[in-house]
């Protein structure tokens, strides 16, 4: 039985057309935004490539031997890489080569139960420069009814030279009504589902995870801080210590959507004067997608964020609509 969204039926469609005749390609990499259900596309996957009795549509049993040794993590032909933990128990943030290593003398021995040996990789976009030359290695000498699976966040983070030997599956993006169906199916009141879906850019995965994590009040609260800001009643100064302390990743997720919200109503309904500064506001979506990136290096993040904010384009009287 399926338990996927209807974005994700063409790409599983393909997947299991491929699995029915045997033409998997040896390496797959998925590669979507968070969000978009890719994992639970990759589970579903895995599962029915064990499964001893699909049903019609390609999926798992769920009832047979492999299925539930899979449910109960003990199938020993799935194979996982993922993030582990240091010696002082924190997770570390790269995979490394030794884990490639491993991965690689695991398959290269015969699957278990005679059927396919499925590795999956995640994220694959957190591969260390050795572990990826490791892997290319092994895709470079596919071992025999073995599937390598990659999933990834950031596809771009991945070297070329292993995306090139991959069989890119992507995800669509939904449109809105079928996002705002799912999101109503998952028990979101139709107003609640349209505020959450707008705050996310449309990403249903997204919009349902702060929907039930009392995130989106989140978004308000930087609406208030960037209207201060621009008024003078609070200052960049201000604003990046307090910022930087909390959840400062969504607080810039929410400040480029509040950009570019702001752009748009400007270029409809503004006056020629509010119309100067859209070109502000747009550069400063940019600039505010930028720094979530840097968010995960060696800079401060109030700094980095102090620059950012005393960008923010300022509002007199003459333009402020209250």
């Amino acid at each position: 039985m399926s338990v996927l969204a209807p974005w994700q039926m063409d790409a599983w469609r393909s997947l299991s057309s491929a699995l029915a005749n045997a033409r998997l390609h040896h390496a797959l990499l998925f590669a979507a935004p968070v969000g978009l259900g890719k994992r639970a596309l990759v589970d579903a996957f895995a599962v029915a490539a064990l499964c001893e009795r699909r049903d019609a549509q390609g999926f798992a049993c769920g009832a047979c031997r492999a299925c539930m040794l899979v449910a109960a993590g003990s199938h020993p032909d799935l194979v996982r890489v993922g993030l582990e933990l240091r010696d002082d128990g924190k997770q570390r943030t790269e995979i490394t080569i030794d884990q490639m290593r491993a991965l690689s003398q695991r398959l290269s021995m015969s699957s278990q139960f005679g059927g396919l040996q499925i590795a999956l990789v995640d994220p694959a976009d957190r591969l260390n420069a050795s572990a990826a030359n490791g892997l290319l290695k092994t895709l470079e000498e596919p071992a025999a009814s073995t599937v390598i699976v990659l999933v990834a966040d950031d596809a771009a983070r991945l070297p070329a030279t292993i995306r090139s030997r991959c069989q890119r599956i992507d995800l669509r993006e939904p449109s809105r009504e079928e996002a705002l169906a799912w999101l109503r199916g998952q028990g979101l009141g139709a107003q609640q589902a349209s505020e959450a879906l707008d705050a996310s850019l449309g990403n249903p995965g997204r919009a349902l995870a702060w929907s039930a994590d009392a995130t989106l009040p989140l978004r308000e609260s930087c609406v208030q801080d960037l209207a201060a800001l621009a008024r003078g009643r609070k200052s960049a100064l201000e604003l990046a210590e307090q910022w930087a302390n909390d959840r400062p990743d969504l607080r810039l997720w929410f400040a480029a959507v509040i950009a570019r919200d702001e752009a748009d109503r400007r270029a409809t309904d503004a006056s020629l004067t509010e119309r100067d500064e859209i070109p502000k506001l747009a550069a400063w979506f940019g600039r505010a997608n930028r720094a979530r990136g840097l968010l995960s290096t060696t800079l401060r993040i109030d700094l980095l964020l102090l620059d950012l904010l005393r960008a923010w384009p300022r509002r007199d009287a003459a333009t402020d609509r209250g």
